[in-house]
């Protein structure tokens, strides 16, 4: 059996993916909830730069892969005129059945029809060169294959097509000890009070320290065959964007 990681432990591939999907399908409800308190409403302003950064055009088509409660696929559904005269897409996905309902609720109750579908990221359901954009905000980190994904997304573009990648990344260095301070006490603490779970959200705080830096993840993606990686800073690298091209 081939192990992986769960946080800071060593499992195998199989309770990775049972395990993850327990956090995703316990934080569900609350998980807008959590990530205004955790981030200070800073994460509103990282999908904002995330998707100017993409700068979608009417008509263009959209993958918003492990897109949970829909932040993206709504902005880019007004940016794209999904299903508009302008013929714009946006496919909402994600893993997990019970963040996709609460993305799914979120589009009807703000009027926007796009369809969903819950899928894996390292198993596309869609054609080759299909999508102008396709986003992965805050889920690479928990894929347990991750060269897969970003393989299977890149597929799914077309060319000129790009792919946006914002996770979570390496703080700066003399941040570092605060970071771990709030990481690992304050925000199992929150998860406690406000999503009655402190365990899924210190799982949440390891991930991030098992996850590439910015610069492994920007060769992750030039392996997987994008071009013209960028990389892009936030929060003195609390967050990286990494922006890549398919040619």
């Amino acid at each position: 059996m081939t192990q992986t990681h769960f946080g800071f432990e060593t499992v195998d591939e199989k309770e990775k993916a049972q395990r993850v999907a327990g956090v995703f399908s316990s934080v569900a409800q609350k998980y807008d909830v959590m990530n205004d308190l955790m981030s200070g409403g800073l994460h509103r302003l990282w999908k904002s730069f995330t998707i100017n950064l993409a700068a979608p055009r009417p008509g263009e088509r959209v993958l918003d892969v492990a897109g949970g409660t829909a932040d993206l696929s709504s902005a880019f559904a007004r940016r794209v005129g999904a299903f508009d005269k302008t013929g714009g897409e946006v496919w909402l996905t994600d893993i997990n059945n019970a963040m996709l309902g609460v993305g799914r609720d979120r589009l009807l109750d703000e009027g926007v029809l796009a369809p969903v579908a819950q899928c894996d990221a390292e198993k596309l359901p869609f054609p080759d060169d299909h999508f102008d954009i396709v986003t992965v905000a805050f889920g690479l980190r928990n894929m347990t294959h991750k060269d897969r994904a970003l393989e299977e997304m890149r597929r799914v573009l077309r060319p000129g097509g790009r792919l946006l990648v914002l996770e979570f990344s390496k703080v700066w260095k003399p941040l570092e000890k605060v970071y771990d301070a709030y990481s690992f006490k304050l925000l199992p603490w929150l998860g406690e009070k406000i999503a009655g779970d402190a365990e899924s959200y210190r799982y949440l705080a390891e991930s991030i320290r098992m996850h590439p830096d910015q610069a492994t993840l920007k060769a992750m993606m030039e392996q997987a065959g994008l071009e013209r990686v960028e990389v892009f800073n936030m929060t003195a690298g609390v967050v990286a964007l990494h922006r890549g091209y398919k040619f």
